[in-house]
């Protein structure tokens, strides 16, 4: 038989841990797990499980993002909804199915997430820029599916509520409610006049001419689950945690854009991340077509080499960098607050337009396209 290379050894043995650990989770609940139980279930030292997880914790969240992968993974419905109340009931149905019965043997595993996220600023204030960023991807499928609605994030944004509330009503309240009931509310609320409107940024950082080379590596496209290479057209925004919803501000004036997540604590952010961003997926998937999601690649930038090929050497949750990229070469690059707006609407200067003649002078995106307001 083969001997395993160093790699191999790493990936069963993480592959051992998260099983273990899914089954002490399981069948004690977060709380009264313990690592040394799950080193002995893996077969493993202690050591080697935090070889693999600098905590409890961490370990958890990846556990529940194996989880949501699984779910992911799932074949998209064959019908999924075509207008905005369609395509929230579908969104919604598929929520409300995945709500565990108190009979269910799973039921305990993610009771204490929201707990653990609330515990810490170190996470719950990450967290509510993830539900933020999962509002405005939703929010932007459905004006794609409406092009007359105008913004509809406020309308993402009661439907995200109204579900997790779901969710925890299920936890501690078993039997409460009839969850299709909020299947119904969650498609009258494309309905409702929600005033919902998108300003300019108050704080616009300057952007100034780069004309660096653009040279990133192949990466995964959290958000629609395969690799991807983000070395074409359009504005990159590398963004902590801290400031996620920012890309919003991209998002709304240019037609193609990478947002690059990045963190400073990635033990316990990185599983938390791809946790919400595969759920998301999953989600997706199950209530409307790709052709409507909105044009942004999500790369979860754990090693930081992404954000080292835009040129941000360090990282963390409050990193605000994005650029304008076009033909290979970084033409434009913004820092701080209004990062993404002043990279996708700012005139590209002369000496950037240096070598790539083909870059359009009187367009706020250096290509032929118009911002999307």
């Amino acid at each position: 038989m083969a001997r395993l290379t160093r790699a191999q050894t790493q990936e069963r043995n993480r592959a051992k841990v998260l099983a273990a650990a899914r089954e002490e989770f399981t069948e004690r609940g977060f709380r009264d797990a313990k690592i040394d139980v799950i080193a002995e279930r893996a077969e493993l030292t202690r050591g080697a499980v935090y070889s693999n997880f600098p905590g409890k914790r961490a370990l958890y969240f990846a556990v529940l993002a194996a989880e949501a992968e699984q779910f992911a993974a799932q074949p998209p419905e064959p019908d999924p909804g075509l207008t905005p109340a369609e395509a929230l009931g579908a969104f919604a149905r598929a929520w409300v199915a995945r709500l565990p019965l108190a009979t269910d043997p799973d039921a305990r595993l993610g009771v204490d997430l929201l707990p653990e996220i609330l515990a810490d600023e170190v996470t719950h204030r990450p967290y509510a820029q993830l539900l933020r960023f999962d509002a405005i991807v939703l929010g932007l499928v459905l004006e794609r599916l409406s092009p007359s609605s105008g913004r509809l994030v406020r309308v993402a944004e009661a439907a995200l509520t109204m579900l997790h509330g779901a969710s925890q009503l299920a936890a501690a309240a078993p039997g409460f409610g009839e969850p299709f009931n909020v299947v119904r509310a969650c498609e009258a609320l494309p309905a409702l006049e929600m005033s919902d409107t998108w300003p300019d940024p108050p704080i616009v950082a300057p952007a100034r001419a780069a004309g660096e080379t653009w040279s990133p590596p192949e990466v995964f496209d959290a958000l629609r689950g395969r690799p991807v290479r983000i070395d074409g057209d359009g504005v990159v925004a590398v963004i902590g945690l801290h400031r996620l919803s920012a890309v919003e501000e991209a998002l709304r004036a240019a037609k193609d854009v990478t947002l690059v997540v990045v963190t400073g604590q990635p033990g316990e952010l990185v599983p938390l991340t791809s946790l919400v961003l595969a759920d998301l997926r999953g989600l997706l998937k199950k209530s409307c077509p790709e052709q409507a999601w909105p044009d942004v690649r999500v790369i979860v930038d754990e090693t930081g080499a992404v954000a080292a090929a835009a040129g941000v050497s360090a990282v963390s949750d409050a990193t605000e960098t994005a650029l304008r990229v076009h033909n290979g070469h970084i033409l434009l690059r913004a820092e701080g607050f209004g990062a993404c707006h002043a990279a996708a609407t700012s005139p590209v200067p002369a000496e950037s337009r240096e070598g790539n003649p083909e870059v359009a002078q009187d367009s706020p995106h250096g290509m032929p396209d118009q911002p999307m307001r």
